[in-house]
Order: C-alpha cells, then structure tokens, then sequence
C-alpha cells in the first residue's frame, strides 16, 4: 500500500475510533507524517518494504530531541503499523520496538503562594480579566486538562452543587468537585459576563468575547503572559497547572487513588509520578532541620 492511502486510513481510524485526546491525534499524525517522509527519502514509497531496521535508523537519527518525544513517535509508528497489521495483515516491521521513556522527570508545577499570586493579578470587574481568571481557576481548581477546559458544556457544569463532570480522553467521565473558593468566581463569570458574550448562542461552558470556542493557545499565552507580568520564571503551562494541583492534593494528604480518580489516570503508575515530589519535598526538609545537619548550634540549645 503506497503512503498516502495508508496515512489517510490511519488518520481517519485515530480521529474517530481510537481513545486519543485531540493534542495526541494532533501529534501522532505529525510524527507519522515525518516518518514515511523519510522512508521516501530512502526511496521507500510502500508501507509493506518497511522493515525494523529502517525503523530503528530512523528514530536513531532523532537524537536532537528529548528521550519522551522520542517515545511518542516510537508509540505513533507502533500505532500506525498495528492498525495496518489488523486491517490488512500485513507483517508489521514494528513488532519487536521498544518505546523508552525518561523516568523519574519530576513535573514543574506553582506553589500555593505563586497560585495566589496568578490568581490576584486579574481585577474581576473588567471583563476580559474576569473571563481569563474564571479560566485559569477552572483549569486549577478542578485539574483540567485544557482541552477538557475548553470543550466543556454548560450542562456538565453545576454551580450550585459545585460538581463539573468532565469528559476525558477516551470519553471516559469523571465527577470532580468544585472548590468551596472557586465557585464565586466561576458563577460570576457565569451570570454576567456569558450571557452577554453569548451572541451565537452557544452550548460551551467558556466562550469568548465573540461567543465563539476558546483555543487552547489563547489560554497557554494567556498565562504566560500572566506569569511573566508577576513575575514567576518558572515555564507555566495550563497542563502544569493540573500538576499544581495533584501536587497541593497530596500535599494536603489526599490519597494517591483519589487523585487517580480526579484527574481521570487510567493507571495508577501515571498519578505515582506525585509521589516523587512529594519525596523531594521530605528530603529537602530533612536537610534542612534535622539536627545531624544544622550547623554552628549548640547541642544544649537544640
């Protein structure tokens, strides 16, 4: 089968049968895309003349990027060559590839104090200010994905209980509570604002001054102009703000399967990468109280 009729079935299996968020269709059509550009290059044009070690040679090549990005792709072209093995039976040269991801990467991810401080920049009586923090509070105080943040219908969403039921990736729903501290601002946001932007008449949760669909790029470069204006260094993104907050959860001794089930983990293993912040946080406090470590005091005054 020549590429194109090959990557046009695979885009059309991703996008409507397989349980991927749209950031990760996005992206796995991207690296497929770049893959069999370069079997062409190798003057390769049939998906059936592929084998491992042209596979292995390519992702080899990718040593610019980092070992995570690299894993995705190896997951994309295992994904694509599945799905032509199963609908096709064809052979599938990537059988035997081994997807290696970086472990024990610790997620950037705020303080409570730099939250507060995000969260304090915006004047909630001008309207675009409220509409920007009513999203970032969302995005916080619940643990959405952005996507999630922005797909949201206004029939998931009950101020008045304080209970959002957020659809994830592979349609699978979640309740998560809203915050006794956000429900303000999000009804204000609500009451207000919405009904005044709602020119289009829209089902969605958050919509823009023009009553259309918020992107997620609008969001990411809001807060990144947020951060930098009050001065926080760090790389925020909205995902990080999902960090943050499994972070407080844990912090706050909430056990690590109710934090699975909030932020809609299919595996445990993906929420157990909090446990690791949580360990640099005792070790970082070890080393500075323990009395093994404290220097230049008086052992009769300790």
């Amino acid at each position: 089968m020549k590429f194109e009729k090959a990557l046009l079935e695979y885009r059309n299996e991703i996008m409507l049968r397989m349980p991927k968020s749209d950031r990760t269709v996005k992206n796995y059509l991207i690296d497929i895309t770049s893959y069999l550009q370069a079997m062409k290059e190798k003057g390769i044009n049939d998906v059936e003349d592929i084998i491992y070690h042209e596979i292995e040679a390519y992702l080899i090549s990718l040593n610019k990027y980092s070992r995570n990005t690299i894993a995705r792709k190896s997951c994309a072209i295992r994904s694509f060559h599945q799905f032509l093995t199963f609908k096709y039976e064809y052979s599938n040269p990537a059988v035997n590839l081994e997807v290696r991801r970086q472990r024990n990467v610790l997620p950037i991810y705020c303080t409570v104090e730099e939250i507060d401080l995000i969260m304090s920049y915006f004047d909630d009586d001008r309207p675009k200010d409220l509409f920007n923090h009513a999203l970032l509070e969302f995005i916080y105080s619940c643990g959405l994905r952005v996507s999630e943040c922005t797909e949201l219908k206004v029939s998931q969403v009950d101020l008045q209980t304080k209970i959002v039921r957020v659809l994830g990736k592979g349609e699978k729903e979640r309740i998560v509570p809203i915050p006794d501290k956000s429900q303000a601002i999000l009804i204000k946001y609500f009451d207000i604002l919405r009904p005044v932007w709602n020119s289009k008449k829209s089902n969605l949760f958050f919509i823009n001054r023009l009553g259309k669909h918020v992107t997620t790029e609008y969001i990411e470069n809001m807060l990144k102009y947020t951060c930098n204006k009050v001065g926080i260094k760090k790389h925020i993104t909205p995902h990080k703000l999902r960090h943050s907050y499994a972070t407080h959860l844990l912090q706050g001794n909430a056990d690590l399967r109710s934090i699975q089930e909030l932020l809609g983990h299919s595996d445990i293993s993906t929420t157990e990468i909090y446990t690791h912040i949580q360990d640099a946080r005792l070790l970082e406090s070890y080393a500075k109280f323990h009395p093994g470590n404290l220097e230049g005091e008086d052992d009769d005054e300790i």
